[in-house]
């Protein structure tokens, strides 16, 4: 016998007697002993509907106010993801491809209304300008249906989690309490 290979097969034996012992805990495992209870299946709620209209609406309000800089299909601008000359980001996509599904409904609409500037540009101006004075609340909504068809069950699914999530408080600057 070498040296050190007698730890090893007791060590063998000790774990040979533990699978054994797990053998014998399956849902035959005999009088007296209770099966493990089934794993919990996760539930998946079916996706809200999307009405027909309000995608038709949607594309169309898209189409005349969005797509210029976002993509006739919302495929966002060639290199979307690389800063442009003056170190901002263009337009992402809003197709399956993009982030926008990460987003719930309330911060899209509030985005599409107020405009928003993205943290990662370098200058100060909006990346994207405010909508609120060209688009009704309809056409906001819209739009975000517009988009929702253009997303996978799966990334709907998730952005669905998103809009049903409580909105975070919005951090109020030092001298405005």
């Amino acid at each position: 016998m070498r040296q050190g290979s007698r730890w090893r097969t007791p060590a063998l034996l000790g774990v040979g007697m533990a699978a054994a012992a797990l053998v014998g805990c399956g849902p035959d495992a005999g009088p007296g002993i209770a099966p493990s209870p089934p794993e919990p299946v996760p539930s998946v709620s079916p996706l809200p509907t999307l009405d027909p209209d309000d995608v038709a609406l949607g594309r169309q309000v898209y189409l005349q106010n969005c797509a210029s800089c976002h993509g006739a299909n919302a495929q966002g601008a060639p290199s979307w993801t690389q800063p442009d000359a003056r170190g901002n980001l263009p337009p992402p996509p809003h197709d399956d491809s993009g982030h926008t599904w990460r987003h719930g409904d309330a911060e899209l609409a509030g985005i599409i209304r107020n405009g928003m500037r993205d943290v990662f540009n370098r200058t100060p101006e909006l990346t994207m300008p405010p909508f609120e004075d060209r688009l009704s609340d309809e056409e906001i909504v819209a739009v975000i249906a517009y988009f929702k068809s253009l997303w996978s069950d799966e990334h709907r699914r998730f952005q669905e989690e998103q809009t049903q999530r409580p909105a975070m408080p919005m951090a109020t600057p030092a001298g405005e309490r």
